[in-house]
C-alpha cells in the first residue's frame, strides 16, 4: 500500500522532492536488498562537501545482515520511535566527523555537509520506491558507547529505511500523524532577500 502525500507546492518542483516525506508505517515482510543499500550509500557518497572533505560517516544496521546489531541500535531509540521503527528493515545513523579543511583548518561545515549527504540518500530511497524517515529521537550517549563512535564525531540523525505499509498497522496516535496533511511555512516567512527579515519577492 502506498500512501501518496505529495507536497502541494506554490510552483512545480522535481517529483522526487515533492514525493519525499517521512512515513512511519513500514512493511515488516519486505527487506531492503544489498544492491538497494549500495545505491543509497553511493548517492550519499556523491553529495557536495566543502573543499571535497566528505566529513560524513554512516553506520548501517540491516536486520537481514546482522539482526542483533539492528536491535542494539533500536534500543537506543526513544520509546515513541520504537513503537513504529520496530517494523523497519534498516536503520542508518548519520555522523558528522570533524575532518579539517585543507591546511588543517577547522571545518564548520561538517554537520551541514552530513545533512546534504543524508538528503541525497533519502532522495535515492524515494527513486527506488523505498521510504525513509529521519529521526532525532535517540540516546546519543548510548549510541556512542554501543558502537564506539569517537568523542569528536557528532551523531546526527537515525534514518529508518524500508517499504511503505498500510497505516492501519500503526497505533491510533501514530496513525493520525501518518495520515495528517503535510504543511510548510509560507515562503515569505523563511526566505529573505537583500536584508534579514525582508521577504523574498517572487
Amino acid at each position: 500500500m502506498s500512501l501518496d502525500k505529495s507536497a502541494v507546492t506554490s510552483v512545480p518542483i522535481h517529483d522526487l522532492m515533492s514525493r519525499r516525506w517521512s512515513p512511519r508505517a513500514f512493511d515488516v515482510t519486505r527487506q531492503v536488498t544489498r544492491a538497494q543499500l549500495a545505491a543509497l550509500l553511493e548517492a550519499a557518497r556523491w553529495a557536495p562537501s566543502c573543499n571535497g572533505v566528505e566529513p560524513w560517516r554512516f553506520l548501517i544496521f540491516d536486520r537481514s545482515y546482522d539482526d542483533a546489531g539492528f536491535w542494539r541500535a533500536f534500543e537506543c531509540l526513544t520509546d515513541a520511535n520504537k513503537r513504529w521503527v520496530k517494523n523497519a528493515p534498516v536503520l542508518i545513523l548519520s555522523v558528522a566527523s570533524p575532518d579539517p579543511l585543507s591546511g588543517g583548518r577547522p571545518n564548520r561545515y561538517t554537520q551541514h555537509d552530513t545533512g546534504m549527504a543524508s538528503m541525497c540518500l533519502v532522495l535515492q530511497a524515494v527513486s527506488l520506491g523505498l521510504i525513509a524517515h529521519q529521526m532525532a529521537g535517540y540516546d546519543v550517549d548510548s549510541i556512542r558507547a554501543r558502537f564506539d563512535i569517537p568523542e569528536d564525531c557528532t551523531p546526527m540523525a537515525m534514518i529508518a529505511v524500508g517499504y511503505q505499509a498500510d497505516p492501519e498497522i500503526l497505533d491510533e496516535e501514530i496513525r493520525k500523524k501518518e495520515l495528517a496533511s503535510r504543511e510548510r511555512k509560507p515562503l515569505i516567512e523563511r526566505f529573505f532577500e537583500t536584508q534579514w527579515g525582508r521577504s523574498v519577492h517572487l
